[in-house]
């Protein structure tokens, strides 16, 4: 067997090693009427049961999940704790105007902080580390998309939050095969995402909070002035007096109601070894930067605390009708393709195994902005829509609901993502078409980048659709 198509492969490494058994607990059996009901275990919902239980210790919540908590994206993301927002800043500043784009910044800049300092409160070890990140040119055709981003940073003001570096200050931190330049966020801190997931649900338990596993939601059902929402199970059922929470993510598609709120778009990530102090002499890396490149089609990496390298982008290609599939998050063509990557970037690689590799859907909406909302007619809320920008993102979007559940809504007043939806996706089989011909438009517009050396203008449909 080859070394992607490992049968090991397919298995997290942040819930290999996030220090608990993740033996699944209990499912939900028979009736019950909490004050809070969520949908979905993983970042957003367990956020939102800390900040209403932290603001109504009085409350009642109950979390109900499909398989294990941090199962989905939470426990297989790149671990990066980054306020990047989900498009890019020029394109905010293009569709929400300078102070309504100032403010949903300011407010990811927040929120790095404010985990660091749950983590910190709670005696959570997730690995915290803030060593800022890099966005990295491989040549200079990467340059134009790097100087719009530093373009973009000054108009909304927040330029001394980031750092210009030409090719040899960029390759001082990291010694990355045709580096030539990197803009640097000071404020992205990279952090082990399983021990964060896995842990925030077990102090939640230790609050009164109830987490059901194993509870697949079959039906989602809206509340009137007289019957509170209700969520179907197969061997139960779960009232909500005053919310019912969808935090599904990239799952989100399988509930009927919001099936083409979002589209899963999977990304996949594989792992080295414990490194050699011989590769760390080649390659520097000593602050951990969080780093990813200007590549259109998606590459992200961290160093993580015992000296491996993580090497992820986008992979399983998008499939007929929004499936999500376990087989999914094991295509060893894919891994193949990451580990060819690491490789290139990293000549000390060649000799390096691979003990990890694995996929998972993440959510997108059809405008790329995040949907945070609240219905107190029907009493349902809801928040997915990250675009791989989840850790930070469902953070800020757990403290938005629990606000707006508990009646504080203008705290976030002119913060873009408050109770916007996104219009819905287009049927199949035109989404199907759309999105794989923007998946292999990106990949082109690429491999014709590094062949000619010359950027992508911005002007090709699969971009503009992409931005659209």
């Amino acid at each position: 067997m080859d070394e992607a198509g490992r049968s090991e492969f397919g298995r997290s490494f942040w819930l290999d090693t996030c220090g608990d058994d993740c033996t699944p607990r209990p499912a939900l059996a028979g009736e019950i009427l909490t004050d809070v009901v969520i949908v979905g275990a993983g970042f957003t919902g367990l956020w939102t049961a800390h900040y209403l239980v932290s603001a109504r210790p009085d409350w009642s919540i109950a979390i109900l999940e499909r398989e294990i908590a941090g199962y989905g994206a939470s426990g297989r993301n790149g671990g990066w704790c980054t306020p990047e927002l989900p498009i890019s800043p020029g394109e905010v500043l293009k569709r929400f105007g300078r102070e309504a784009a100032r403010r949903w910044q300011a407010a990811l800049y927040d929120s790095v902080g404010e985990i660091e300092t749950v983590l910190e409160a709670e005696g959570i070890d997730a690995h915290f580390y803030r060593g800022g990140s890099m966005m990295v040119a491989l040549g200079a055709h990467g340059l134009p998309l790097l100087e719009e981003e530093w373009k973009a940073y000054r108009k909304l003001g927040v330029e001394s939050h980031y750092e210009w570096w030409d090719g040899p200050q960029a390759r001082e931190r990291v010694n990355i095969r045709k580096l030539c330049g990197a803009l640097y966020c000071r404020d992205t801190a990279v952090l082990h995402p399983g021990r964060l997931v896995r842990g925030l649900a077990r102090r939640l338990e230790r609050r009164g909070v109830r987490i059901y596993e194993r509870t697949p939601v079959l039906d989602i059902r809206a509340g009137d002035g007289r019957k509170p929402p209700e969520a179907v199970t197969k061997e139960g059922l779960a009232r909500a007096r005053v919310a019912l929470v969808v935090a599904t993510e990239g799952y989100t598609t399988m509930l009927k109601p919001w099936h083409r709120s979002v589209t899963p778009v999977y990304s996949s990530i594989v792992v080295t070894e414990p490194l050699p102090e011989w590769v760390w002499k080649e390659i520097g890396w000593a602050n951990r930067e969080a780093v990813a490149s200007t590549r259109l089609s998606i590459d992200y990496l961290q160093k993580t605390v015992d000296g491996r390298i993580l090497f992820g982008g986008r992979g399983e290609p998008y499939h007929l009708g929004s499936r999500i599939r376990p087989e999914y998050d094991r295509n060893p063509k894919v891994f193949a393709k990451l580990m060819a990557m690491a490789r290139e970037w990293f000549p000390a690689l060649r000799d390096a195994r691979f003990t990890h590799g694995w996929s998972g859907p993440l959510g997108m909406t059809r405008d790329q902005i995040p949907n945070v909302w609240y219905d107190r007619q029907s009493r349902l809320a809801g928040a997915w829509g990250y675009v791989g920008a989840g850790v930070v993102g469902a953070n800020l979007a757990a403290r938005i609901l629990s606000t707006l559940i508990w009646g504080e809504e203008p705290v976030w007043e002119g913060v873009p993502i408050v109770q916007h939806q996104s219009v819905r996706w287009e049927p199949e089989p035109f989404r199907w078409l759309g999105i794989r011909y923007v998946q292999h438009g990106l990949e082109r517009l690429d491999r014709r980048a590094e062949r000619t050396g010359k950027a992508p203008r911005g002007t090709s449909l699969p971009e503009r659709w992409f931005r659209h």
